[in-house]
């Protein structure tokens, strides 16, 4: 009689386990681990610093449920299949549930799967491996490190600071460059220089006209540093007699960028989005795990997400490729497939984030998914599908014009074939993309008419203040952290209230000034750039099987250790003033303060404990609402959305996930909310259906633009 035992596979998210179990059938069973099941103890180091650095593990509080509905079924399965994520974290938890169930280490039980499709579980499942000891030694070490510091830190600065408080071997590094940012913008001299741009036509009376730039003054480099130099080139220029002293024409080609890493992902949805890093990997973990398709059932619909390789399969290469011409044309297919280079450290073991499917576009699925699910899922695919199409191709022009002692330059591109841009257009913040203009018909000797001279003063701008985007961007080129650990990171600095986001911009706190002082003083190394990146690498040898991984620890702890010591000695309790507020508390009468909590700033009496009145910061917008007459507030859902509601809640119970302003309609009197292209351009909208009258509105902060621009 054939054996009824079924076959048990374990993976860590329950949403992952149940798309699993649809398409797997009966023969299979399976659990989720619900991430690590075991981990170093909370209430004590758990890294033993006198016995080589031996670790103590202890079953996680609250996961001994799991774990012994784990091992009922792996009793009563005929095979157990650890099918954790296939990263360090993931191997180190098939490591630890391998130890829990007894199973034998040196028998293949590791499957790998990097989407969550039938055919690649049961593909995995045909070639089990062992478990890879060099990955799990690698996630061993780091745990290790960052206990050690966070651990030992952390109650320095409880005892000299303020309770509460906490320090990470990534996160400090982090924050200080943040507040490194900040004292850049500081002590930022701004530096005047001068532009001057004019109008140019045929002599030949042509009605074609186009834009020109100085080039040469008095035969040097074009640099005018103040109105007076500005000026007598304006006048050159308004004098001179013109002709087209050299002319180059050319082609130029733009390559599609790269299918998305996690960082890539993470900077792209912001931009164009509008998402934070948290949010981006919690909407694309939703669509890996699973998703319940119509006609399709439950099927991850994108790779593995935690990645920083741009290579893709070759099966994928060659779907895209014959799906390309049949949807666009065939002279959007390039001869050959596009190639991309991935970064210096990137880990190739993983492929780029791209659709399971290509034939699955998304807006053949958009009714099975969310809003946010769809945005991100066609992001991914049209990124994906662009990477491997014909490149932009532009007709380019530069023009010498000159006259006796005065030069001008003509520079225009136009473009001539969409390529993969009729697709996608990656997000730029590039100030130096030319604009698409017409290019004129010039020759070399022909004479110019300028006129309508123009000049104009400007200032050299400070480094732009970093966004989520860019400061992920910036961890990556500086080797700070894994892809796994860039949205954690920037969210404990944030909570911590290390770090504040105001208008996508992150500032460093008071709090998170005095913190990375104290470290800068004392834990030069922790907070250093280059020594972090050293570690990481360190901790890439180690999963490489080249580095031992106590030996990270025997290097890095006896210095460390002397850095500590010092320091208990020396660090002088420091005062943290609570920052006062206009607001009276209504119980006591005193002048409310604000603090930082677990969910951002609010306002609390400093008669604490006698008095422990709070109250929320009420951040009101300039718009009235449209149902009662009250004021406006910004709000936030529970998952952390903003949207705008009217003060007099619950009596008046008007909301709008866009922001209402104070101008009406102009066509029909009903009232408008704020709509933003992706560029930055801005158009007030009539709610009526019947209407909806458009109006740009031209005002855009330009701070906000300078910033945009340097970022």
């Amino acid at each position: 009689m054939a054996s009824t035992k079924k076959q048990l596979i374990i993976v860590e998210s329950p949403a992952k386990a149940r798309t699993i179990s649809r398409f797997m059938g009966n023969r299979y069973k399976v659990e989720a681990s619900q991430g690590h099941v075991r981990d170093l103890p909370k209430s004590q180091l758990g890294v033993d610093t006198e016995n080589d650095f031996e670790l103590k593990y202890i079953t996680i509080r609250g996961r001994g449920d799991i774990i012994s509905a784990i091992r009922k079924e792996a009793h009563n399965a005929s095979a157990v299949y650890l099918a954790t994520d296939p990263d360090r974290e993931g191997e180190a938890i098939s490591w630890h549930l391998a130890q829990i169930l007894h199973m034998d280490m040196a028998k293949p039980c590791r499957i790998e799967f990097h989407e969550v499709t039938q055919n690649a579980v049961r593909e995995a499942i045909r070639h089990p491996r062992l478990i890879d000891m060099d990955l799990v030694n690698a996630q061993q070490a780091r745990r290790a490190l960052d206990r050690l510091v966070g651990y030992q830190i952390s109650p320095l600065l409880w005892g000299k600071v303020k309770k509460g408080l906490s320090a990470g071997r990534v996160q400090s590094v982090v924050t200080r460059m943040v507040v490194m940012r900040e004292e850049e913008i500081e002590a930022f001299v701004p530096e005047e220089y001068w532009d001057l741009h004019a109008t140019a036509s045929v002599s030949d009376k042509s009605r074609t006209s186009f834009q020109v730039s100085l080039a040469s003054p008095s035969g040097k480099k074009a640099e005018l540093h103040s109105q007076q130099e500005a000026e007598d080139a304006r006048k050159k220029v308004q004098e001179g007699c013109f002709q087209v002293q050299s002319l180059k024409t050319n082609e130029k080609r733009r390559l599609p960028a790269p299918p998305f890493t996690t960082s890539s992902l993470q900077q792209e949805a912001s931009r164009k989005l509008n998402f934070t890093t948290a949010k981006t990997m919690q909407v694309v973990q939703q669509i890996y795990e699973g998703v319940d398709l119509k006609d399709e059932g439950t099927q991850g619909i994108v790779t593995y997400i935690r990645t920083d390789s741009v290579r893709i399969s070759a099966e994928a290469i060659e779907a895209m490729r014959a799906y390309i011409p049949e949807r666009f044309g065939k002279e959007y297919l390039p001869d050959e497939p596009n190639e991309f280079k991935g970064r210096k450290n990137a880990q190739d073991a993983h492929e780029a984030i791209r659709p399971t499917s290509i034939l699955r576009t998304p807006e053949s699925i958009r009714d099975s998914l969310t809003r946010d699910q769809y945005n991100l899922y066609k992001l991914i695919y049209n990124r994906t599908l662009a990477s491997q199409m014909a490149p932009v191709v532009y007709e380019t022009m530069m023009a010498e014009i000159v006259s006796e002692d005065v030069g001008l330059r003509f520079y225009g591109e136009h473009k001539v074939f969409s390529g993969f841009t009729i697709l996608y257009e990656d997000g730029r913040d590039d100030p130096e993309e030319a604009p698409q203009v017409q290019i004129p018909r010039l020759k070399e000797g022909m004479k110019i008419n300028v006129q309508d001279v123009e000049i104009q003063q400007h200032f050299t701008q400070p480094p732009a203040r970093y966004t989520e985007a860019s400061l992920v961007k910036t961890m990556e080129e500086k080797g700070i952290g894994r892809p796994s650990t860039y949205a954690p990171t920037i969210t404990t600095i944030i909570n911590r209230g290390y770090v504040s986001r105001e208008k996508k911009r992150l500032y460093p706190t008071e709090l998170g000034r005095m913190v990375t002082s104290m470290m800068e003083e004392y834990f030069t190394e922790i907070v250093d750039v280059d020594f972090t990146a050293s570690l990481e690498e360190r901790l890439d040898h180690v999963e490489d099987g080249s580095t031992e991984w106590k030996k990270v620890l025997r290097d890095f702890y006896p210095d460390f250790q002397r850095m500590l010591n010092k320091a208990e000695q020396e660090v002088e309790k420091i005062e943290i003033r609570d920052e006062p507020s206009d607001v009276i508390c209504d119980q006591c009468g005193a002048r409310m303060v604000y603090k930082m909590g677990r969910f951002g700033r609010f306002l609390a009496c400093p008669n604490f404990p006698e008095c422990r009145n709070t109250k929320p910061i009420l951040n009101y917008i300039d718009a009235t609402c449209p149902k009662c007459g009250g004021r406006l507030l910004e709000k936030f859902s529970r998952k952390n959305r903003k949207f705008y509601g009217c003060e007099r809640y619950p009596e008046c119970d008007f909301v709008s996930w866009d922001k209402p302003v104070a101008d009406r309609c102009p066509k029909c009197g009903t009232w408008m909310i704020e709509k933003r292209g992706r560029h930055g351009e801005c158009w007030h909208v009539c709610t009526n259906q019947t209407c909806q009258n458009r109006v740009e509105v031209s005002e855009n902060s330009a701070v906000e633009e300078a910033e945009n621009a340097h970022e």
